[in-house]
C-alpha cells in the first residue's frame, strides 16, 4: 500500500519563488510506485492549494489564474488522522477529504523553514521530512547557530547582533562595528536565506548602505569580519542527530564577493530551465585536497548532529586562502534543490534521496510515539482558583 505524501511549497517568505522550484523539482522526483504524491502550494499568504496544475511549474507564470482553477484546502486532524479539507467546507453533506500520512516541506526563508511550519505540523500530529521545530529555529537564527556551534568547538567567525532599537542611532551602531571588527565587514539579516540582504562593506559609507539594506528584510541583522581572500565550499549531510553522512563537495563560482541571490537562481536559470540551485555554477567536486576535503566533510557531519537536524541539510564553509583555516559559515536546514547535485557523484539518485528522508521523518515518528508526553493526575479534581482573586494550588 502506498503512503500518501503531501508535498508543502511556497508560503510567506522572500524566498518563495525558490521554494516553488524546489517543491516541484522534488515532487517530479517523487518514487510514484511506492508514494502517492500531491503537491501543495502555499501562496505567499500562507493558503494551501492543490490542483492538477499545481506541479506544474509552467502554470506559475500566472498565480492567479492557477489559482482560480485550484482548490483552496486546509490541513486539519479529524479523528486523529491528518486531511486535507476543501476550503470553505459545506455546510451540508460530506467534505471530500485527503488523508496523508506525511508532509514533505519544500520550503525556504522565513515563516515556513524556520520552525513555524514544523510547530504547525507537530501540532496536527502528522509525521513531516526534515528538522524538527528546534534545529529548524536554530538554523535560521545565524547568532543563536554560532553560539551553539561554540560549544562544540566547531569554527565560527566572532558575530554581533543589532537590533531596531540599535538602528535608530546609526551612528553609535556604525561606531560599535568600526570598534568591533574594522573593515571590511559583512552584513547579513540574521534569519533569511539565499544570500538576500547580504552585503560586504569596506568603510563606514557602505556600511550604513548595507546596514539600511538588511533591516529591509529583518528586524534583527548579524555583523561578522568579512574573509576577502575566501574559498566557498559546500558539503551535504543526510541522516538525524545519531547517524549521519556526508555528500560530495562543491565549490560554487559567483560573479561578485559573495554569492549573490542573482548567482543563485537567476543568471544560470536563463536557457537552462527551472533548476533552482542545480543552475549555479559550480565545481563538483571542488578542488580540494583529501585532508581537506575530509576535514569538511567530518566538520559538516559534526555540525549537523550538534544542531540536531534530520534529514538532508547543506552546510556552507568558508576557507580563509590566507591561513588555510576552515570556518562553518551557515546551515540551510531545506536546501534549495535539496542538494541532490551533490549526492549523485555518491551514486545516490535523487529518487532514492527523497525516499531515505520520508523514512528518517517516519523513524523519528516512531520514536516519538514511545515517549511519554503526559500522566495521569488529579490534580484538576483538586484544584481551586480561591475566588476571584486566585490562589495557589
Amino acid at each position: 500500500m502506498r503512503s500518501t505524501v503531501a508535498m508543502l511549497f511556497g508560503g510567506k517568505s522572500v524566498e518563495h519563488e525558490v521554494s516553488v522550484i524546489t517543491g516541484i523539482q522534488a515532487f517530479l522526483a517523487m518514487d510514484t510506485e511506492k508514494y502517492d504524491v500531491i503537491p501543495v502550494y502555499m501562496t505567499k499568504k500562507n493558503e494551501m492549494y492543490i490542483g492538477e496544475s499545481i506541479g506544474d511549474i509552467e502554470a506559475y507564470k500566472d498565480i492567479p489564474a492557477l489559482l482560480n482553477k485550484s482548490q483552496r484546502v486546509v490541513m486539519m486532524n479529524e479523528d486523529g488522522k491528518v486531511v486535507l479539507l476543501p476550503y470553505p467546507l459545506k455546510k451540508f453533506g460530506k467534505n471530500k477529504e485527503i488523508a496523508v500520512d506525511v508532509v514533505f516541506p519544500a520550503v525556504h526563508g522565513t515563516n515556513v523553514e524556520d520552525g513555524t511550519l514544523q510547530g504547525f505540523l507537530k501540532t496536527l500530529g502528522v509525521p513531516f521530512v526534515g528538522c524538527d521545530v528546534t534545529a529548524s529555529a536554530i538554523g535560521m537564527d545565524k547568532f543563536i547557530m554560532k553560539a551553539v556551534l561554540k560549544e562544540y568547538d566547531i569554527p565560527v567567525l566572532d558575530a554581533r547582533t543589532y537590533t531596531l532599537s540599535d538602528y535608530q542611532e546609526m551612528n553609535v551602531l556604525l561606531d560599535s562595528v568600526e570598534k568591533k571588527f574594522g573593515y571590511p565587514v559583512i552584513v547579513k539579516p540574521v534569519n533569511l536565506g539565499s544570500s538576500v540582504g547580504i552585503s560586504v562593506a569596506k568603510d563606514r559609507a557602505e556600511l550604513s548602505r548595507s546596514v539600511d539594506d538588511a533591516f529591509r528584510y529583518a528586524t534583527k541583522i548579524l555583523i561578522e569580519h568579512a574573509i576577502m581572500n575566501l574559498r566557498e565550499i559546500n558539503c551535504s549531510v543526510l541522516g538525524d542527530e545519531n547517524e549521519a553522512e556526508a555528500s560530495e563537495c562543491e565549490e560554487p563560482l559567483h560573479s561578485d564577493e559573495i554569492l549573490s541571490y542573482e548567482d543563485k537562481y537567476v543568471s544560470n536559470a536563463k536557457g537552462s530551465g527551472s533548476k533552482g540551485m542545480a543552475s549555479v555554477s559550480r565545481k563538483i567536486p571542488a578542488e580540494l585536497t583529501p585532508e581537506k576535503r575530509e576535514e569538511v566533510r567530518s566538520m559538516a557531519v559534526k555540525s549537523f548532529k550538534a544542531l540536531g537536524c534530520n534529514g538532508v541539510a547543506r552546510i556552507d564553509f568558508m576557507i580563509d586562502e590566507d591561513t588555510g583555516k576552515l570556518y562553518f559559515n551557515e546551515i540551510n536546514t531545506i536546501p534549495g534543490s535539496l542538494s541532490f547535485y551533490l549526492w549523485e557523484p555518491l551514486g545516490v539518485p535523487y529518487k532514492e534521496l527523497l525516499d531515505r528522508m520520508i523514512k528518517l521523518a517516519l523513524k523519528r515518528a516512531r520514536t516519538e510515539e514511545d515517549i511519554t508526553f503526559s500522566f495521569d493526575t488529579n490534580i484538576l479534581n483538586s484544584a481551586s482558583l480561591g475566588g476571584s482573586k486566585g490562589g495557589k494550588l
